[in-house]
Order: structure tokens, then sequence, then C-alpha cells
């Protein structure tokens, strides 16, 4: 994170891509998905969009055709939809005037155009990948590699497995079940029974109900309900959803030339997704990329848990002797296994645990 005049971050970034090997991959006229998460707004830790607009500035030199992306979220929020998502993602830096590409929104206007993608892997047989990203000819994936409570931390499998899918696809990835109706606090507006493509959802004593013949699982109900009465099942283990995830990174990548960068700086706790950020857990180290994005996570979360840990933060350090060996996301996290969604890249030929750490 050092800097000097003629040599700063966004000139090491180029530095960092370059040396990495990024032009190895031919550029010209091919559509290429930038895929980066735009922040929740109110959260201040996502990557900065000075980045995305030096990585598109250098994509344009290479003649590329390149976008930003992401799919929309399964839960509520700023981002359930792509009139809501470019908002969010334009108040953040991410906008033409900024960085010099457009804003695709992976999954359409209501996160309901996707590709399936066969894999026949062993959770998922195939992924629903969001349209505008399973069309890209190149992947290149930024990610701001932090802390998740749900998978352990978030990095780049997180990043393009899970931020790929489309809302069905992110439905799959994290239960087996299908939406279910809170009646208590269901009002019977109606916008479930009218945003129903299977036309599964009816109203029952001003109720809304589920038709679990006819539903197909995709979630349309959770995102337009605005009372919250359309809720997931979360009944997939961590284990599960980080193979899960593991899964929809290998259909995302399949067959097509891929580039990963990890900015291991502001290493919030949480995901990006809340709409706020807590204290950084260490002091920022630097930018990472590979391209093998399971050496890239390995990587960066062992140069995560090497490093001493900052005080006052969610880690509570004064609660441990050694923070510079501890498993910081375990810690943080403990009913969480990151080194499953790792293993199970690796035992699918997503990439190799194995690396070399090379300073730039």
């Amino acid at each position: 994170m050092r800097t000097k005049p003629g040599r700063s971050m966004l000139d090491k970034l180029v530095i960092l891509i370059e040396r990495a090997g990024i032009d190895q991959i031919d550029f010209k006229d091919q559509f290429t998905a930038i895929k980066i998460h735009f922040g929740e707004p109110g959260n201040l830790s996502y990557i900065r969009a000075n980045y995305a607009a030096k990585l598109v500035q250098f994509l344009l030199t290479k003649q590329a055709k390149p976008f930003l992306t992401d799919s929309n979220t399964l839960y509520k929020g700023c981002r359930t939809n792509a009139i809501d998502h470019i908002k969010a993602a334009f108040e953040n830096g991410f906008n033409p005037i900024a960085v010099p590409c457009p804003v695709i929104i992976g999954d359409g206007l209501k996160a309901i155009d996707y590709r399936e993608i066969p894999i026949n892997l062993p959770y998922c047989k195939t992924a629903k990948i969001g349209s505008a990203i399973a069309d890209a000819d190149i992947i290149i994936s930024m990610t701001h590699f932090k802390g998740h409570e749900q998978t352990g931390f978030g990095g780049t499998l997180k990043n393009i497995g899970m931020g790929c899918g489309s809302r069905q696809g992110k439905l799959d990835m994290h239960s087996s079940s299908k939406p279910i109706i809170d009646a208590e606090i269901c009002t019977g507006c109606g916008q479930c029974v009218k945003h129903c493509a299977s036309q599964a959802v009816h109203l029952n004593n001003k109720k809304a109900e589920i038709d679990y013949e006819k539903c197909v699982g995709c979630g349309q109900c959770v995102a337009v309900c605005q009372f919250e009465a359309a809720q997931p099942v979360w009944d997939n283990s961590t284990d599960i959803l980080n193979r899960k995830i593991a899964e929809y990174a290998f259909a995302v990548l399949k067959d097509k030339p891929n580039f990963h960068i990890n900015f291991i700086m502001d290493v919030s706790p949480n995901c990006d997704c809340w709409g706020c950020n807590d204290a950084a857990i260490v002091p920022n180290i630097g930018i990472a990329a590979s391209f093998d994005p399971v050496a890239l996570d390995k990587a960066s979360v062992d140069m995560v848990n090497d490093s001493a840990a900052n005080i006052n933060t969610a880690l509570d350090v004064k609660k441990y002797e050694d923070s510079q060996n501890m498993d910081k996301f375990k810690t943080l996290h403990p009913n969480t296994n990151w080194e499953e969604g790792l293993k199970h890249a690796e035992t699918i030929g997503l990439g190799s645990m194995e690396y070399e750490l090379i300073k730039v």
C-alpha cells in the first residue's frame, strides 16, 4: 500500500495486472464482463470506482468491449431490481462520468433473465447465471476481500459464484426449499400474486398462499414483498452453501478466458451487502491478482490471517494473545467453514490451493 509520485495505487494496479499476465488474453472486440460489487448504499468499504476506471481504461487500450456488472440480490435492499441497482451503482461512483463503460445488471430488470448452464457437478447439475454475464466472452473479477457471515469470508469465488447467479440461482445456493409466506406479516397487497410468473401465488382470506405444485422457487415473491412476508428458507448448511458457490463459479468461468483481482483493504468483518460497514479487522494489505481464483482466495485469506489484528474491532483482540496466528474469519463467524469452498473448488478443477506469492 506504499506509494510515491508516479507510482500511485492506481499505477500499481496496472503494474500488478501486467506482471500477473493479463496481456495473455486477447481482448480485441470481446465483450468483457467486469464482475464487481457496487456496494449497498450506506456501506463505504466496497472497492473505489477509481480502480474500476483504471481497469476499464486499460482494457480499452486493448480494444475490449468492457462493462461493469453484478446480479440483483435475493434479499431486500437497494439492489433487488435493475433500476434501483443501477441507481445505487451510480451513487457509489460507478457511473459513466467516473468509469468510461456501461453498467449492465447481469440478470435483467426483474432478476429473471438468466442462462441455465449445464455443469453436472455433485450439488448443481445446472447453474442459473445472469444472461449478460453468461453471454460475455471474457470474465474479469474485481473483489473486495472481507469477512462474510455465511461463508466465513467473501472473496473471488463468492463474488463470481453467488454474485453472478440470478435470483433463482441465489435461492438454489442458499436453500433446498422454496419460499414461504409468513401469514401474520402478510397484508394481502397482492404484489406477489401480480409478479409470479408461474401463477403459483394466490390470495386466500386476504393472505398470500403458495401453490408448491406450480412454484419453481424463483424467489420473485421474496423480492417484490415490501413487508418481508415472503421469505426464503435458509436450510442449506454453510458447507453446502460454500460448495454450491464453487460450482456456480465453475459455471461462470467455464470455457472462458478469465482473470481475477482481490483488493485486500478495508477488510470489514461482514459483506458489502450491509447498509453499513464495521471497522476493518486488519491493516490494509494490498492488491493481489491471478488467473487462478482458488489460489488467489487462499493466498488472500492466508495474508489476512498472518496479519496482526486491528484493535477496537469486531475481533475484540484483547481476548487473544497472538492475533497473527488466529483464523480471523472463523473467530468472527464460528459457525462457518471457509475451507470447504476452496477444497471443493479444487476438487472440481476450478483451481489449486497451492500458490507462490510474488510481490511486485
